[in-house]
């Protein structure tokens, strides 16, 4: 048997044909600096290939619908297992998605409630108790005199298959007609059903008109025909009205006597919100509607209305002509001034403004340079003008441009439960499933776990498997530090390490062994309260049988390792070889590697001699946006601010979603709307703010950091003033790969030209003609210093700050990305293959090469992401430097060594979720420490005074 992975030659991105070993079964961690080639090895070389061998072995067909790796470049891989990566991505931003759909908890959920749930009638409160066939018939034959009925048994309710048996077996059981996804047919003549949808097959048992003084004989045939139907149907019958084709469903199973309320049959999809058979009607299971904003169509209410009030309806402050004179009209016909306040116009006026005239008529008319057009119609209103377009619009432009003016409410039928109301009448211990699923996943822990008692003997019998698994799975939560989250929340609201930790639950409760995971920062967004479970969860996962390879930088994690790997020396051409691997115990008597360096204590991060105080500051007043409880906190401005507290107990709600929202509304104009709170004060000495976070710099491979920065549009300036390209006229936008001129035509800039392959990956080819260049070769003549345009996007930023010594525009600028520890990244990198820590580097750059006004408001959100020690020491500096010129930063942290850098500390808890949204403690790092309540104070007792020792030692 195999006790290694060995990986001979691996030259993948930076790696210098490094050969490692590395034991199976056991939990390795690779550490080293930024763009050390970590990932490299991990990802993009282990994984890649145990992913694409695993592909590989599945035939043709299967493998069309599955991603496949490229080959990595490497001489050889041996003792590989099936791969399985979690990374440090959302989930998914489909609105559908939860954390109870990804981790199949809802599932498990939808079963439990099928099975063992007990339908509730919501007009008498009462258990609603299957209907008898004269209720049924007695029912039918209150229907109105006259109405034309047909009997139907549905016995396919939206389910796939072509049915031929089962139209073979009503043929010969004497039965002529059959509706068919709503199309009625003679037997015979029944077309050949497409096997992958899903369809409606209802028998037609009888056809008959309801007489009110009809005789028995009707009642006697009616009852025969819904017998016959509810035995052919599992118990269900429809009353289809012929002339309207409206349905009414009942059933022999569960009906209220009193309000008619039917439930069909109850199966999980009934509880599927994903589902046409269990979605709320009105919101389609999303929970939400968008509606038009008024708060964003109109703004500031004091605006003249002649004077752009309404700004979807206005461009740069001015009404269009179309819609200024539409509004002329409409003010004309029912008397009103335009010349006016919005906040001063009549409810009345607002209303026809708003909503229309309804169904009066009113004279228009438009007037071009040529023509005079004139037409009497119902005026539909501004928000029904932008509904209207919004729906027939093909255009994704205009699309975007009108949701811009809508904001999300909870759906008025389901208030935010998804689910449709004979979903939400099926109850365990009165309980609906969307109650259960809005709790927070301790609680429904709790709940899970005492229900059993509360079943009756055969209940206890159908759910005892279900609630285990439903159990297991949210223990696996508990343990990855998730408790606060609930099973309803939004996937695509998690942030990257919550994604990554729900996966890792997600994967343990699969109990798969002899399997090789690759985990890029688990860490990430974890307080150090949580670290040891999620260590705990790691081994666990090895314990079963399984090889965890862990890219990681915190120390804990790297004490933990069974085997260490610390990649290095340097970062980008710098890195790329082993500097040392073993036990950590091993690695750390390595002279040459700075992880050890840092571990031994020889380098540390040096706490500030003295804690900066500000004069001035930012008050919030009573936030309650999310679980925040009425909190008000004091942000002292030229300072160096972190947001602490366990994972889920508030900080990114106070600190983005209220202030930087609201800062941004007020500075910068912008239409986003910050969570409730009373007031905000002492933004009058900020002139502006800045949220530098982790999103992509660039969605296409275009964008790269020289565009991003600015510094490109000096470089293709400067290569425009050269003698060579003012002899033969070239202009700056002759060295732009993105427009024609001095681009290669024949890849349109790009430099690889892309080759599908269908049930093969995608392959990139080398542009022959400018042999991935990306330039014509008349543009590449031109030459700096012996180097074309592609040669300096081809620079490392380190080489680029040497080259462009002589220029300071395009110096300055490289010298910033390489103050932010960006040296080994290509001046022309695709700004896709950047990581979050890095794109939000860059963002820093840009802002650092910018002239300070020394009253910029600064918020970040955990930025030492994916940052070795000695990188997250390099990066301080920075941030301290932006503080010393006058400039307040805000940061989300929960790295011990940056928090304790700061000047000042708001601490947020005391657990996450509805257990947190308080404020524990603020003040200096040295006042935390005192707060027994403050788990962030425990914690940073022991840095702050671990060091204090060392230095008394």
């Amino acid at each position: 048997m195999l006790t290694k992975i060995s990986v001979r030659g691996a030259r993948e991105h930076n790696l210098k044909n490094i050969d490692v070993d590395i034991p199976r079964d056991k939990l390795v961690v690779i550490t080293g600096l930024s763009g050390s080639g970590k990932s490299s090895l991990a990802f993009d070389t282990i994984y890649a290939e145990g992913q694409r061998r695993y592909v590989e072995s599945l035939s043709a067909y299967a493998r069309q619908f599955l991603e496949m790796m490229q080959k990595p470049d490497l001489d050889s891989i041996e003792g590989l297992s099936p791969a399985i990566s979690i990374e440090q991505k959302t989930t998914s931003k489909n609105p559908r998605s939860t954390v109870g759909t990804v981790t199949e908890i809802y599932d498990y959920m939808r079963l439990l409630w099928a099975r063992v749930g007990v339908p509730y009638s919501p007009a008498t409160g009462l258990p609603i108790t299957s209907q008898t066939v004269s209720e049924i018939v007695d029912r039918i034959l209150d229907m109105e005199d006259g109405t034309r009925l047909y009997i139907l048994a549905p016995i396919v309710r939206g389910r796939k298959g072509e049915y031929k048996r089962e139209f073979k077996e009503l043929q010969a059981k004497g039965f002529g007609r059959v509706k068919v996804d709503g199309t009625l047919y003679e037997i015979d003549e029944i077309p050949e059903l497409n096997k992958k949808l899903k369809h409606d097959i209802e028998v037609v048992i009888d056809r008959l008109v309801i007489r009110v003084n009809s005789e028995d004989g009707l009642q006697k045939r009616l009852a025969d025909s819904v017998e016959t139907a509810l035995n052919l149907a599992n118990g269900l019958v429809i009353a289809e009205d012929a002339k309207s084709g409206d349905q009414t469903l009942f059933s022999e199973n569960f009906s209220c006597p009193v309000s008619g309320f039917t439930i069909p049959e109850i199966e999980p999809r009934l509880f599927s919100f994903n589902s046409p058979h269990g979605a709320c009607p009105q919101c389609d299971g999303l929970g939400v509607k968008l509606n038009m904003d008024l708060d964003l169509i109109i703004p500031d209410p004091s605006v003249l209305v002649s004077d752009g009030a309404i700004v979807s309806w206005s461009k740069a402050g001015a009404f269009s002509g179309y819609y200024m004179q539409t509004l002329r009209c409409v003010a004309k016909h029912f008397d009103f001034d335009l010349n006016v306040s919005w906040a001063d116009l009549s409810q009345a006026n607002k209303d026809i403004i708003l909503y229309g005239s309804g169904k009066e008529k009113v004279p228009l008319i438009f007037e071009s340079k040529q023509n005079t057009w004139k037409n009497t119609k119902p005026f539909e209103g501004v928000i029904g003008n932008m509904e209207r377009r919004l729906i027939e619009t093909e255009s994704n432009g205009v699309r975007e441009a009108l949701s811009k003016y809508q904001s999300s409410a909870h759906c008025d039928a389901c208030h935010g439960a998804r689910l449709k109301p004979e979903s939400l009448a099926v109850k365990i211990d009165m309980k609906t499933i969307s109650e259960i699923s809005a709790l927070g996943i301790q609680e429904a822990h709790q709940w899970f776990s005492e229900i059993s008692n509360k079943l009756t003997k055969q209940q206890q019998q159908i759910a005892e498997k279900i609630l285990k698994e439903i159990e297991d799975r949210l223990t696996f939560l508990v343990n990855v530090g998730l408790e606060y989250l609930n099973l309803s929340r939004a996937s695509g609201t998690l942030s990257g390490g919550e994604s990554q930790r729900i996966r890792l639950a997600s994967q343990i409760g699969s109990g798969l062994t002899g399997v090789l995971y690759v985990l890029d920062e688990p860490s990430i967004g974890l307080h150090q309260r949580d670290n040891n479970r999620l260590l705990k969860t790691l081994k666990r996962l090895r314990d079963i049988g399984n090889t965890v390879i862990v890219v990681e930088h915190d120390e804990d994690a790297i004490r933990s390792a069974d085997h260490l790997i610390d990649m290095g020396p340097g970062a980008g051409i710098h890195g790329g070889e082993i500097v040392a691997q073993g036990t950590p115990e091993e690695v750390f008597q390595c002279k040459d590697s700075i992880t050890a360096q840092y571990m031994r204590g020889e380098r540390e991060i040096p706490i500030p001699t003295k804690r900066r105080k500000g004069k001035k500051h930012i008050e919030i007043i009573g936030a309650s946006g999310n679980n925040l409880k009425n909190i008000s906190a004091k942000i002292p401005l030229g300072t160096f601010t972190c947001i602490t507290g366990v994972s889920g107990s508030g900080k990114s709600t106070l600190t983005i979603d209220t202030l930087y929202r609201a800062a941004s509304k007020t500075l910068m104009r912008s239409k986003e709307q910050p969570l409730p709170h009373k007031e905000i004060k002492g933004f009058e000495h900020v002139d502006k703010v800045i949220d530098i976070n982790q999103s992509p710099i660039g969605r296409t491979p275009r964008s790269n950091p020289a565009t991003y920065t600015g510094a490109f549009s000096h470089i293709r300036e400067w290569f425009a003033g050269l003698p060579e390209s003012k002899a033969r006229g070239y202009k700056a936008g002759r060295f732009s790969f993105n427009v024609k001129g001095g681009r290669c035509e024949a890849c349109a800039g790009d430099g690889v030209i892309k080759i599908e392959m269908h049930f093969l990956p995608d392959v990139y080819v080398e542009c022959e003609t400018c042999k991935g260049k990306r330039y014509s070769r008349e543009t590449l003549e031109v030459k700096y210093k012996g180097k074309s345009i592609a040669d300096v996007l081809d620079m490392t930023v380190e080489d680029a700050v040497e080259f462009f010594d002589a220029i300071p525009p395009i110096r300055d600028k490289m010298q910033t990305l390489k103050e932010v520890g960006l040296t080994y990244i290509k001046v022309g990198q695709q700004a896709t293959t950047l990581s979050g820590g890095e794109a939000q580097r860059v963002k820093l750059a840009k802002e650092l090469s910018k002239r300070s006004t020394g009253q910029t408001l600064y918020i970040l959100d955990e930025p030492t992401t994916g940052l070795h020690f000695e990188d997250v020491r390099k990066l301080l500096e920075v941030l301290h430097r932006l503080v010393e010129q006058g400039n307040t930063i805000v940061v989300i942290e929960h790295n011990l060594d940056v928090i304790k850098t700061a000047d000042y500390i708001i601490d947020i808890g005391p657990q996450g979720g509805d257990k947190g949204g308080k404020i524990i403690a603020t003040g200096t790092p040295e006042d935390i420490c005192t707060v027994k309540e403050s788990y962030t104070g425990q914690y940073l007792k022991d840095i702050l005074y671990k060091q204090e020792k060392i230095a008394a030692e």
